[in-house]
């Protein structure tokens, strides 16, 4: 499903964008509990250490984290998390000019 599903042609923070939104769409909890697990190392990876012990701190750190994970080099260090997610799921890149999964 790799070579023709288009998900490596888009952004990280479009790869971030469509998991969370098909995450949320099914209420797959198991999938923001999964991206608070990798978070902290992804922003230690990108330098922001006050940021990834901020989130080893606080759980409730994370529930923020999740809407700013798709943004910047976190998200492209989370880019091998999104696209495992959506693969597993058969999630393919929307269509050229469509509005989103």
């Amino acid at each position: 499903m790799t070579a023709d599903d288009g998900l490596e042609q888009l952004s990280s923070e479009q790869l971030h964008d469509l998991a969370v939104q098909r995450a949320r769409r099914h209420l797959d909890v198991r999938f923001f509990w999964d991206l608070m697990k990798v978070l902290p190392a992804a922003e230690a990876a990108a330098g922001e250490l006050d940021e990834a012990d901020a989130d080893l701190q606080s759980l409730v750190a994370h529930v923020d984290d999740v809407t700013e994970s798709g943004r910047g080099e976190v998200a492209d260090l989370l880019r091998p998390f999104y696209l495992e997610y959506l693969r597993r799921h058969g999630v393919t890149a929307p269509a050229a000019g469509s509005a989103g999964a």
